[in-house]
């Protein structure tokens, strides 16, 4: 599968911009501000339907514009796919392929398999569990609609319990009977979550391990707990239990979606004994690891976006990630940079047909 032209329309800073991509390696060159991470996110955008580095769908609109258009041309089993993103400023946001609209953007994730690595990864790290759990349930659901769907909808039973604590706080009432509903409906969807997210790992941890081991050459070991009270309780148990807790918060404080995961060098936490060198490359095993994962479940290679990759890897460990191009561990690869130059010397290392697009 391939991206085979890209065009853009009021996209963030960029008015109007056509390209026409090669089928292996495409490198985006030029000073920073010029656009070229809008361009990889445009891509990542046609893949899930919203922006890696801004969720706010209107922000993605250009100032002087009203709307946007994103549109690419794909080939995937040997079929031309075309995906359009389009939105208007106050209205809901269109998703089209071959024309035809999709009624929910969940319908279409996973159809594009992308994996994006960028300097924000770094969040991954140093953010709270969400930023984490997010990771994990988008490599799941990008291979997985039946796991996508119930992720919806657990997260829709804890926004309405949610509502009715706030509600049953406001009004200094509690009706259980309303409560037990949503408990049991919560209790079912979140034991499914967490058998599939220990499923996955169980799964994903030794490829991860593998990459780490293949950029550092085994200098030590790294490993991704999973944590979770569900290995301790039941849900439902754990919701009965923090009953009183709820109510005083106005919130569901245990379940799913408050799952961690670990991460860990040498038994210790990455984010607090790990060395920014460590740290960068357990994110790009993590990365790379996706990519694995997908291409392993989907049959094919997902297309691989390099979000200023220098910043992340000295020149050898960037031509060995593009050197996996010409073994057909990966398929089609962006890359964008600041130095036309250096990226020209790793990729013509390469021996693979590649473009240059200088912005």
């Amino acid at each position: 599968m391939y991206l085979k032209n890209l065009s853009l329309l009021n996209y963030k800073n960029i008015r109007t911009a056509e390209f026409n991509f090669d089928q292996k390696i495409n490198c985006l060159v030029g000073n920073n501000g010029v656009g070229k991470t809008n361009v990889l996110d445009s891509i990542y955008h046609l893949s899930f339907g919203k922006s890696y580095f801004n969720p706010i769908t209107s922000q993605n609109i250009n100032h002087d514009a009203d709307f946007f258009v994103v549109d690419g041309e794909f080939e995937k089993n040997e079929q031309n796919e075309k995906i359009l993103v389009s939105v208007k400023k106050g209205q809901k946001k269109i998703i089209k392929r071959n024309n035809k609209a999709y009624e929910k953007v969940s319908d279409h994730i996973g159809f594009i398999p992308t994996v994006i690595i960028s300097p924000a990864d770094r969040d991954l790290i140093i953010e709270g569990s969400e930023t984490r759990r997010k990771f994990m349930d988008g490599v799941i659901s990008q291979s997985d609609q039946v796991y996508l769907t119930k992720l919806l909808q657990y997260t829709k039973q804890i926004s309405q319990r949610n509502s009715l604590l706030k509600y049953f706080a406001a009004n200094n009432k509690f009706e259980r009977d309303t409560l037990e509903v949503y408990n049991i409906q919560i209790s079912s969807l979140g034991q499914e979550l967490f058998e599939k997210r220990k499923e996955f790992l169980k799964e994903f941890i030794p490829i991860f391990n593998k990459r780490y081991a293949d950029i550092t050459n085994n200098k030590e070991e790294v490993d991704i707990q999973y944590k979770s009270k569900l290995f301790e309780n039941s849900l439902s148990n754990l919701l009965e239990e923090n009953l009183q807790k709820d109510m005083a918060l106005q919130y569901t404080s245990v379940g799913t979606h408050k799952d961690d995961l670990s991460f860990e060098i040498e038994g210790h936490p990455i984010k607090k004994f790990g060395s920014q060198g460590q740290q960068k490359s357990f994110l790009i095993a993590l990365k790379l690891a996706q990519f694995d994962f997908i291409k392993k479940v989907s049959k094919v290679n997902p297309i691989l976006l390099l979000d200023d990759i220098f910043d992340k890897l000295d020149e050898n460990r960037v031509a060995h990630i593009v050197a996996l191009v010409a073994t057909d561990e990966l398929g089609q690869i962006f890359l964008s940079d600041t130095h036309a130059d250096r990226t020209e010397k790793v990729v013509k290392s390469s021996n693979q047909s590649y473009k240059i697009f200088k912005l």
